[in-house]
């Protein structure tokens, strides 16, 4: 079960993750082409966010990881955050992990960090892009970025992880706590982005929202994964439509 052959940004293969005896993931095949977008849902608990983790380089240190990830057709298992960031990917965090004694400027400038450590100066033309994206971060760019409001929030903590001009942008649950009006604004920027042709790897529990913007889709249950193949296929499939989009169970109790 894997993304249709294409040049790939990431490819995991019989990725395990262990914290002592228990294991959190167990062989699992995942694929992000480029300029598409991949989701991974499931229930609380599937392994979603620790597959995240271990793609980033960011597991506890009781955390331990074998199997094949690479990015950008290159090796990068056991690689540190720093590193994978340099490499060009950037994950967007459950919980967004912004500065909040910060302004929201200064929050975005941050996300440009590593690639002014490495001599490149284009941090003012990268921050008007995003403030293109987000006109919202423009005006409230002096307000310091814990007023923000949850999807104010949500749209800094994806516009910082854009001033790293990444090949592979990954979220983490974007859409976790907020209103449905917010949900429809984030995840239409999330079909912009697609539409400059970014690649992402998007991990949701609205399932319905993230099947109607993505390309292909992984289930994952209790550490595998249980089905695989294009979004809008999996949308028509029935254990899909009773188990994630309540359809179903919405039919048995009419």
């Amino acid at each position: 079960m894997s993304a249709p052959s294409a040049e790939l940004v990431l490819q995991m293969r019989d990725l395990c993750v262990a914290y002592g005896k228990v294991e959190a993931l167990h062989n699992v095949h995942l694929a992000v082409p480029k300029g598409q977008i991949v989701t991974v849902i499931g229930p609380n608990g599937a392994g979603k966010t620790t597959m995240l983790a271990a793609i980033m380089g960011a597991l506890p240190l009781n955390g331990s990881v074998s199997g094949q990830i690479h990015f950008g057709g290159r090796d990068c298992a056991g690689l540190e955050i720093e590193q994978m960031v340099s490499r060009g990917m950037t994950l967007v965090p459950e919980k967004r992990e912004l500065f909040g004694e910060m302004t929201v400027e200064d929050n975005l400038v941050l996300g440009a960090f590593d690639r002014y450590r490495c001599g490149k100066r284009d941090q003012a033309t990268t921050l008007g892009e995003v403030y293109q994206l987000f006109p919202r971060l423009r005006e409230r760019r002096a307000q310091l970025a814990g007023t923000l409001s949850g999807g104010e929030r949500q749209m800094l903590a994806i516009g910082r992880a854009l001033m790293a001009k990444p090949t592979l942008l990954m979220l983490d649950e974007p859409s976790l706590g907020l209103a449905p009006k917010i949900v429809r604004e984030i995840f239409l920027i999330i079909e912009e982005l697609r539409r400059r042709g970014a690649s992402i790897l998007l991990v949701e529990q609205n399932a319905r929202a993230a099947l109607k913007v993505a390309d292909y889709a992984y289930v994952m249950e209790t550490g595998e994964v249980a089905l695989a193949g294009p979004a809008a296929q999996l949308a028509q499939d029935p254990r899909v439509i009773e188990t994630y989009l309540g359809i179903g169970r919405a039919k048995h109790a009419a």
